[in-house]
């Protein structure tokens, strides 16, 4: 964790500095074009890689009963048995993260002489991660304001929705708050918890303390430092028809901090498990259906077994099995005689 936040703090600051000494155009347009091309050729790379790997077996996690005889009720999406249930399964876990919902813990009271294991349901994570997920997708949306031109009606309404609650001015978006607290609460909860502290990696850490870094920065920037967004838009816009903005437009070194930090966060991805939205659909343990009793599945990697019969086993070693005084069908004379 400290490697991590040392290395984020040390970036940010690289940002301000360049953003400080006339380099706005490598942060804010050469930058931001090398790490799309790298996000873009990463996702494909790897999503080629998971197409291409080997799964001749049906290995899905269920979490209910399987399909078996009639008068017994099946679970069809925690245990599916066709394709089309698999397709729902797939689709209940990308918006509703229905296996994370599921999530249990476990604690040993000291009761007795062996103790007393209590489950008990723990939702504070599935509400996290569900607020986390939902919040990204909607600031992504809002987003796509600065691209656009004119902006869509739907995208009004969406910023609308988000800015509801009007609080202070600019106004306030619930979505920007609620990923910045959600984010920062899955960082606390992973350091907070010795188990998964301790299965930690720092680029379990990296990819959080940059998108806290990036939410964070968003939020000084309309918040506090207040850039002018009429020239943001108008500097995305002249990135979008593929020119370089001028560098005489009021922008303030904090959008050049977002932007650095977004740029990082893009090449980030294809190398980290921030992946997991395209992995989801490519996990043998989701996107196969339960069907093994029903359907024999044959490994079409598997190469042909090459059998042989006792008599040829037997001609091969007969002297050795007679010295070992293994009895055999057809004795030394008797073999030598046939030929």
């Amino acid at each position: 964790m400290r490697i991590a936040a040392i290395l984020t703090i040390a970036l940010g600051c690289l940002a301000w500095f360049g953003a400080v000494s006339g380099l706005e155009r490598f942060l804010g347009a050469v930058l931001p074009g090398v790490a799309l091309v790298v996000f873009i050729i990463g996702v494909v790379w790897r999503i080629i890689r998971w197409a291409a790997s080997p799964a001749p077996y049906p290995i899905p996690v269920t979490g209910g009963q399987a399909r078996s005889l009639d008068w017994i009720r099946p679970a069809r999406f925690d245990n599916p048995y066709t394709h089309r249930a698999t397709v729902a399964r797939i689709l209940f876990e990308i918006v509703t993260f229905r296996a994370l919902f599921r999530n249990i813990r476990t604690i040993v009271r000291p009761e007795g002489a062996a103790g007393r294991a209590i489950h008990y349901s723990a939702k504070w994570l599935w509400i996290a991660a569900l607020l986390f997920h939902y919040a990204l997708l909607v600031t992504l949306i809002r987003h796509l304001r600065f691209f656009l031109e004119p902006v869509p009606w739907c995208l009004n309404a969406l910023e609308t929705l988000d800015g509801l609650m009007q609080i202070g001015a600019p106004r306030l978006y619930v979505s920007g708050v609620i990923l910045f607290g959600a984010t920062l609460f899955l960082l606390f909860r992973r350091l907070a918890m010795s188990r998964i502290r301790y299965i930690s990696l720092p680029n379990d850490y990296f990819p959080l303390c940059l998108l806290l870094a990036t939410a964070g920065s968003g939020i000084w920037m309309r918040y506090f430092s207040k850039v002018d967004i009429a020239s943001v838009k108008a500097w995305i816009m002249t990135l979008a028809q593929g020119s370089f903005p001028q560098t005489t437009l009021p922008i303030g070194p904090w959008f050049f901090v977002h932007v650095f930090f977004v740029s990082l966060l893009l090449i980030c991805i294809p190398f980290s498990k921030l992946m997991h939205f395209s992995g989801i659909f490519f996990s043998s343990t989701l996107n196969i259906p339960n069907n093994s009793r029903a359907v024999r599945h044959v490994n079409p990697w598997k190469a042909p077994t090459v059998y042989r019969t006792y008599a040829e086993y037997e001609d091969e070693f007969r002297e050795r099995m007679e010295e070992a005084e293994i009895p055999v069908d057809i004795p030394s004379q008797a073999a030598e005689a046939a030929e």
